[in-house]
């Protein structure tokens, strides 16, 4: 082989950048072996070793272990399976990363203190399983045993919170609220009423499901009035209370009288808790759905109405 092509540890170090002792650890590993020596006794390395210890020096800038850059070189695995195990490797510690970014935002947010973080930390790395654990349990205590409306379980069980593998600072600190609110034994015991109250109106006969275009209709037709400044107590509001009752005895197939006015407002007192309507919104926060309006105004304005307009 002509010298020409030949280079000393140094003229190797000059390419690639590497030390002279980093070259010298690789060879001496068997990692990239001297092509030759001279005759004094000088390790000599070809092309082929420049182009092999360049690949060795990419390997291990990107962290890639020597017993493993050492099976590279021997043909023994593929670089596409090397590259795919450490880019896998790699997206997992950059979704930790991530976490733990908004984990710490979070505490800031909060100004929580050293317990509250450690508690947060741990309930964010929960496994979805371990955390939809915690709302099925919820679910269990308050409407277990209780012939409740079965399309409101069906809608808390299919409605899980499901907190991204990369949260936002926000979605952590939904998360962290709404474990509080649902581990709350004061929430769990106002749930529990509405679930009995709902066993009780089934034993009576009402077996209709949930009635969303109701609840937009009064929406619509009670965010007027206040928009316009309407007080429950005037005389404009009977007309809404009039629209609305009438909606109501459509719906549920009853005579449109004082009776089915006081039905409402008593149904409206039951359900119209606003930890409900925060445990809707902070699930719509975690699991990335638009936001949703708080109806506690719209419902409080509709009952103060019917008890002020109760006969028509």
């Amino acid at each position: 082989m002509d010298d020409e092509t030949l280079f000393t540890i140094g003229a190797l170090a000059e390419r690639t950048g590497l030390t002279v002792k980093t070259i010298r650890f690789y060879s001496d590993k068997g990692i990239v072996p001297p092509t030759s020596h001279s005759p004094a006794g000088y390790r000599l390395y070809d092309i082929d070793a420049l182009a092999r210890l360049e690949l060795v020096r990419t390997l291990r800038e990107l962290d890639i272990d020597l017993p493993t850059v050492r099976r590279v070189l021997a043909r023994e695995t593929s670089l596409a399976e090397v590259a795919a195990a450490h880019a896998a490797a790699l997206a997992a510690q950059i979704r930790v990363l991530r976490l733990r970014r908004a984990v710490l935002q979070a505490v800031a947010n909060r100004e929580s203190k050293p317990q509250e973080m450690d508690l947060m930390h741990k309930l964010v790395n929960l496994t979805q399983t371990e955390r939809h654990r915690y709302i099925h349990d919820f679910i269990d205590d308050t409407f277990g045993g209780v012939d409740a409306n079965p399309a409101m379980v069906e809608l808390l069980r299919s409605s899980m919170p499901d907190l991204p593998e990369e949260p936002a600072a926000d979605q952590v600190e939904a998360w962290m609220e709404l474990v509080q609110l649902v581990q709350d034994n004061d929430f769990r015991a106002a749930v529990r009423r509405m679930a009995e109250y709902q066993e009780q109106q089934r034993a009576d006969g009402d077996s209709t499901g949930l009635h969303h275009d109701l609840t937009e209709t009064v929406r619509a037709e009670v965010g007027r009035a206040l928009g316009a400044g309407v007080a429950p107590d005037a005389v404009e509001a009977a007309a809404v209370v009039d629209t609305l009752t009438a909606r109501y005895a459509e719906t549920f197939g009853k005579p449109d009288d004082a009776d089915l006015r006081r039905w409402v407002a008593e149904r409206l007192a039951v359900a119209n808790d606003v930890r409900v309507t925060r445990y809707w919104q902070l699930v719509a926060t975690i699991n990335g759905w638009p936001p949703m309006a708080d109806l506690e105004p719209v419902f409080t304005w509709f009952g103060q109405a019917l008890r002020s307009h109760p006969a028509k």
